[in-house]
């Protein structure tokens, strides 16, 4: 009684919001739009239930092919019939007819046998681009590989789901085409070593490739190493993965981890607490992670305490933040024997701080290298403060920090610089170390044979050209001059040759040598059309000139 009131309610409530916004003419245009919409949801129910019963009927009929006909197991037919939709599909486009399917499709099943590999696959879980190379060339019926169904047999009865034995099938093909009791000898020797039935699926599901040869025996290895610290099966099952596993690996980790020093009982409790140490990529990323721990002087004993302590973390993601960590530490330019300390003494921080980038960090603090340098040796927690997504301050300012800048300002005023000028505020931004180092810089650029003010023009194109020590300043002078062969006077006309490695310069000019060679540039190219390009310009414009340049281009590329 309640629910016909509600239904007459809603009903009345309709009708009134028709009748308030739909009136006259309005009215009629909606009683077509209605009656449109209206005939349209019932196209698309009539549509949708078409395809249904054309589903159903296509499935019936494979069904009654493959078991009737075919004479397989009905569940197998079952499972097929209800599992290759791709296939169903396919099958339902060659028989044309608007009124049924099922007898057509009987009908052409009949006079036109199918290839049954195709939706059996499909059925254990495979896509077509995964089975087309696993199709035998010469079978077109289940019933003439007898092997095939066995072992098909084997793993269903053992409790495998029917759609994940298609990954079984495509990693371990040879396990499907010995006698079946040679896979279930293997089955069997799982249940030797206390496994129950649910461990085993883990297993071979997980690692298919168990199933071939004697390749369960480092499986074997792994379990015995874990069965003496206390770890059960059940612990192991409950922490894999769907990926596969290469147990070699595992072993290998689990052999390394007690060469270090770890105890049975600190092994079993390392590996109980963290997992990933021991699975994630089997075991690969933990040995790099060992591996460049040792590099940096870490002793056995000092990485099987920090495991002890590892922290909630992939130990891929792990390894990536301390690689990082150890960039940003050369970034800032300090010595490798301190950032070696560093690396030894605080691994789990390093490894658990994802870093800003330097320059943007150098930005928010307000300050350079040498003091990030100083507070870094001085107290490593720092770099916590550091990490990306967390608010940065500018430091207080020292009056270290104050001198160089009033340096750095007197310097620009003696070559020139207007005080407070839109050059100089450009330069002083520009310009990294401390204020004392700029006249030496400097003077390298006098010293070598260019006048004062010529050096001068050049700080304000260029200012960067004072960011470089006074060794690389001298350095790159002497390549321009007696590696290139230019005059001293292209700094003043091109001062960005500075900014380029030698590496960088020697490949350009190595191409460029070849490219005069062929006659295929001119001889006299000024220095900034060699270097000034990208790459792909620099390639466009000259390397394509000839028909080997790219290959020639390529052969120096290897090379840096």
């Amino acid at each position: 009684m309640a629910m016909t009131q509600l239904h007459k309610h809603r009903l009345q409530s309709f009708i009134k919001w028709v009748s308030l916004d739909f009136t006259g003419s309005n009215l009629r245009s909606s009683r077509t739009t209605l009656c449109a919409t209206g005939f349209h949801i019932v196209q698309s129910l009539r549509f949708y239930r078409s395809k249904k019963v054309v589903r159903k009927e296509a499935q019936a009929a494979l069904l009654e092919y493959l078991h009737s006909t075919r004479s397989l197991q009905f569940m197998d037919a079952e499972h097929i019939s209800q599992n290759s939709p791709i296939f169903l599909e396919k099958l339902v486009k060659m028989v044309k007819n608007d009124t049924e399917i099922g007898r057509p499709i009987t009908r052409f099943l009949r006079y036109q046998p199918i290839n049954e590999y195709e939706p059996f696959f499909e059925s254990m879980g495979l896509k077509p681009s995964e089975y087309s190379t696993l199709l035998p060339r010469d079978l077109f019926f289940l019933n003439d590989d007898v092997m095939l169904l066995q072992n098909y047999h084997v793993l269903c009865n053992l409790g495998i789901n029917r759609t994940n034995i298609g990954r079984i099938y495509k990693e371990a093909t040879e396990a499907f085409k010995s006698d079946c009791g040679v896979l279930k000898s293997k089955l069997q020797a799982f249940e030797e070593m206390g496994m129950d039935q649910s461990t085993i699926i883990k297993f071979v599901t997980s690692s298919p490739y168990l199933l071939i040869g004697d390749n369960s025996r480092e499986l074997c290895k792994v379990l015995d190493k874990l069965k003496k610290t206390g770890i059960e099966y059940g612990w192991i099952e409950g922490n894999l993965s769907e990926g596969t596993y290469n147990f070699t690996h595992l072993h290998e980790l689990l052999c390394l981890l007690t060469d270090m020093g770890c105890s049975e009982e600190q092994l079993g409790k390392l590996i109980c607490q963290n997992p990933q140490l021991l699975f994630e990529a089997s075991g690969n990323a933990t040995l790099s992670l060992i591996g460049f721990l040792l590099k940096f002087g870490s002793t056995k004993s000092e990485i099987c305490s920090m495991f002890l302590q590892f922290p909630q973390i992939q130990v891929g993601k792990f390894v990536c933040n301390l690689r990082r960590s150890y960039q940003f530490l050369v970034e800032i330019e300090m010595e490798v024997l301190e950032i070696g300390r560093i690396v030894r003494s605080v691994p789990i921080l390093l490894g658990s701080c994802h870093l800003k980038k330097l320059q943007s960090l150098l930005a928010c603090l307000n300050t350079g290298k040498k003091r990030l340098r100083d507070i870094v040796r001085e107290n490593p927690q720092t770099l916590k403060d550091w990490v990306i997504g967390s608010k940065v301050t500018p430091l207080p300012n020292t009056g270290e920090e104050l001198q160089s800048k009033m340096m750095k300002t007197k310097f620009l005023l003696d070559l020139g610089f207007v005080e407070n000028s839109n050059e100089m505020r450009k330069a002083l931004k520009v310009f990294r170390g401390r204020g004392g180092e700029l006249q030496e810089r400097f003077d390298c650029f006098v010293n070598a044979g260019l006048k004062r003010k010529d050096v001068s023009q050049m700080v304000k194109v260029a200012p960067q050209v004072l960011n470089q020590s006074k060794d690389v300043i001298e350095t790159k002078i002497d390549f321009l001059v007696n590696g290139l062969g230019y005059p001293l006077l292209t700094l003043i006309v091109f001062p960005a040759f500075l900014g380029y490695t030698i590496q960088r310069v020697k490949i350009r000019f190595a191409m460029y040598d070849w490219l005069k060679d062929q006659n295929r540039v001119q001889p006299k190219l000024s220095l900034s059309s060699i270097l000034a390009c990208s790459d792909q310009v620099f390639i466009k414009r000259y390397v394509n000139q000839h028909p080997q340049g790219p290959i020639i281009w390529q052969k120096l590329m290897k090379t840096d």
